[in-house]
């Protein structure tokens, strides 16, 4: 019922950026909320941040507050994270998710079990 296709990783120096994005088709895009979650090698699928159907309320994972930021398009069916001031440690196959059943009045989860839908991930790397 819902398609999302990633883009925007790749390698990138530390303290640098990268601007990844996930466009999503099928349900109507404001109707649940997103998240993005990343899996480093030999890692478990952590979470990254979450955001609610109009964008109003948004969670980062610590490992993440203040340096990457969740945002969404409603109009363009698009998902960004902002990955500023990068680090090693956030080298990670990083993945796009939806979350279809979330009731309404409740904030987004962040286990990755609540999400139905993922994208096909895409590859960060962050040299030292």
């Amino acid at each position: 019922q819902v398609q999302l296709v990633e883009s925007g990783g790749g390698f990138v120096q530390a303290g640098g950026s990268l601007r990844l994005s996930c466009v999503a088709s099928g349900r109507t895009f404001s109707g649940y909320p997103m998240a993005w979650f990343r899996q480093a090698h030999g890692e478990e699928r952590e979470f990254v941040a979450t955001i609610s159907r109009g964008g109003a309320y948004t969670n980062h994972a610590d490992s993440v507050k203040g340096r990457f930021i969740i945002s969404r398009d409603n109009a363009k069916s698009t998902v960004d994270l902002q990955m500023n001031s990068l680090k090693p440690e956030d080298t990670a196959v990083y993945y796009c998710a939806a979350d279809i059943n979330s009731p309404a009045g409740t904030i987004p989860s962040i286990r990755r079990t609540a999400y139905e839908y993922w994208g096909q991930g895409t590859l960060v790397t962050v040299s030292s």
